[in-house]
């Protein structure tokens, strides 16, 4: 079985999984929030990892709050900061986000706006889904006072489009507007350094390090105010209440220092396979469509392509049966198979925008892995536009 969904989860690296396995055995390792012996331990190897965590990213300890993954860091800031925000200023309802985000950011706004009277400012993207630093800029420059927030992911998720977010998060910066980043995918293969990249809210998920579901990260500057929409026992500097997972917490350090690690080697190795698989696909199939442009900065290890006439929720069971998963660019809710959002706001049609698939690779990625890939698109591609095809009237 070849796996090249990398982008969806990765595979827990060997070393977390015994991080892990050696703390939860501990019967002294206790609540990290108790004051006797087995709490202070449990806070021992919070706070260590805190730091290990913090100096993979760039961070001041003080910066890491751990949550439970990607989609409560996104949640956790984009309404924390609305919410402080509208309270210091009830003047401040705007929210400039892009279409091409993540749903647990998308979702997240649009709540915001159905229950608590946002105005969603919808920045445009260019044909690569980037938002441009000029257009960023004007969006800024509309009314300034009146925006609360900004959220404007680092690297696309579906087709793997880096945005200069850096530049972005220095112009927020100057207007006074806090800007959130989604580097739920950067932060495995890209280097974040939250110090000097400038946004005051970044997210980051365990699980796609190579670390344990159910843990994530939000790099928070301590000198941006956060409503927090948890309460209890007041973790987390009073922003995240919950007990803390010090085995999971233990697990994602270890993950995040294999990120800093292993982060060059492994950018060049996976971009030179992700354009080995551009390469053979598009050599076996010309009318393919590679999504985003070998002049454009995207991720190393994602591979976006469409196939004219061919469904992508056809092609991922196809490819399913022949042992190659990935991802279709469409979700499906409800029974109902949509067009990927991502790809309509690049200004494709219907058709255009469910022909897209997503193969993402990763940490045991192989070029045997490219190769097996390789051989059974075209036939895939083959038989899923068979099936698209309508039957004559005559043959029924």
């Amino acid at each position: 079985m070849v796996y090249l969904d990398h982008a969806a989860t990765t595979p827990m690296l060997s070393a977390v999984a015994a991080r892990m396995s050696e703390v939860q055995r501990d019967p002294l390792v206790g609540n990290p929030s108790s004051l006797h012996t087995a709490g202070r331990r449990a806070r021992r190897i919070v706070e260590e990892s805190r730091e290990q965590v913090a100096g993979a990213f760039g961070a001041h300890p003080s910066e890491v709050l751990f949550t439970s993954g990607g989609t409560e860091s996104n949640n956790l800031a984009i309404v924390g900061l609305y919410r402080a925000r509208r309270t210091a200023d009830p003047a401040r309802r705007r929210i400039l986000v892009s279409p091409v985000e993540h749903h647990a950011v998308l979702e997240v706004v649009e709540s915001l706006a159905m229950t608590e009277g946002a105005q969603l400012d919808w920045l445009p993207v260019d044909p690569a889904g980037r938002v441009l630093p000029e257009s960023f800029a004007a969006a800024l420059q509309r009314d300034p006072q009146s925006i609360a927030l900004a959220t404007v992911m680092t690297a696309n998720n579906e087709i793997g489009t880096l945005t200069a977010i850096r530049d972005l998060a220095h112009q927020a910066a100057e207007a006074g507007v806090p800007l959130h980043t989604d580097a739920a995918q950067a932060a495995p293969v890209l280097p974040i350094d939250f110090g000097a990249d400038g946004a005051s809210a970044v997210s980051i998920t365990g699980h796609k390090l190579g670390g344990p579901g159910g843990t994530g990260i939000l790099l928070l500057r301590r000198d941006v105010a956060l409503t927090p929409w948890l309460h209890g026992g007041g973790q987390e500097r009073g922003l995240r209440s919950g007990t803390l997972d010090t085995a999971g917490i233990a697990g994602l350090a270890v993950a995040a220092s294999d990120v800093v690690a292993q982060r060059a080697d492994r950018a060049g190795r996976l971009t030179a396979l992700r354009e080995q698989l551009f390469d053979g696909i598009l050599a076996a199939l010309p009318d393919a469509v590679r999504t985003v442009g070998p002049d454009v900065g995207q991720l190393p290890g994602i591979a976006h392509l469409r196939f004219p006439g061919a469904e992508a929720e056809t092609l991922l069971m196809l490819l399913d049966r022949a042992e190659v998963q990935c991802s279709a660019g469409a979700a499906c809710s409800a029974g109902v198979t949509r067009a990927s959002h991502v790809l309509l706001a690049l200004g494709l049609d219907e058709d255009a925008a469910r022909s897209g698939l997503r193969f993402s690779l990763g940490h045991t990625s192989t070029e045997h892995d490219v190769q097996v890939a390789i051989a059974a698109v075209p036939e895939a591609v083959a038989r899923a536009r068979a099936a698209a095809r309508p039957i004559p009237v005559g043959a029924r």
